[in-house]
């Protein structure tokens, strides 16, 4: 249980990325009040972490209606948190946890950025979709490793808003040299974590008997 638990937080906070969520809330935010700031903190925690429930809950039954195994899912899970890793590991810029420079100049452009970028892509990005169905897949049924799965996600939303609401002295305190060296370390963590998914879906996958 505890091993569940510990993938969970690991997984969900490298591809939810609380830090990096809370520096481009910071980036997009100068100009609004300190109440607006916090109502937008709280639509996009909401609004992220529902689409990441549904897909934890509900995105299994997703994925048979179209005819995609578990395996694939595995496999293709670990390959796409792979890439998320190696991207964290050499502070590049990931497609799955960032905006792209259109969407940051249309973000720049709204009073309202809670739903867009914040809720989606930044929170819940394709990488933390792929996780939320992944983990949840592999507990198998069992009803106490999904509850610890979600618990973990709530508890990465839950951190997340409140990067939000501090986000300005985080990114004083910790600086981008301090960002960047947190993000490596998860980044390492999460690369292990990805290669095992593979595996594990390749093992799965029956190719191998």
């Amino acid at each position: 249980m505890t091993e569940t638990l510990l993938i969970a937080l690991t997984t969900f906070f490298a591809t939810i990325g609380p830090l990096d969520v809370a520096a481009m809330f910071a980036a997009l935010t100068t100009n609004n009040t300190a109440r607006e700031r916090r109502a937008m903190a709280v639509k996009a925690s909401l609004i992220g972490g529902g689409i990441l429930l549904f897909f934890a809950l509900f995105g299994k039954v997703v994925l048979e209606s179209f005819g995609i195994s578990l395996a694939a899912l595995q496999a293709s899970g670990g390959i796409l948190l792979l890439l998320i890793a190696i991207d964290m590991v050499f502070a590049r810029d990931s497609g799955s946890t960032s905006t792209t420079d259109q969407e940051q100049k249309e973000a720049e452009a709204k009073q309202d950025v809670s739903v867009f970028p914040l809720a989606t892509p930044l929170i819940a990005g394709p990488g933390a979709i792929g996780a939320a169905i992944l983990l949840v897949s592999q507990a198998d049924g069992d009803t106490a490793e999904i509850s610890l799965v979600i618990g973990a996600l709530l508890a990465i939303i839950l951190m997340t808003f409140l990067l939000m609401l501090l986000a300005t002295q985080v990114q004083r305190l910790l600086g981008v040299t301090g960002l960047h060296v947190i993000s490596r370390v998860v980044g390492v963590l999460l690369a292990g974590l990805a290669v095992q998914f593979i595996f594990d879906g390749i093992q799965n996958s029956g190719l191998l008997n």
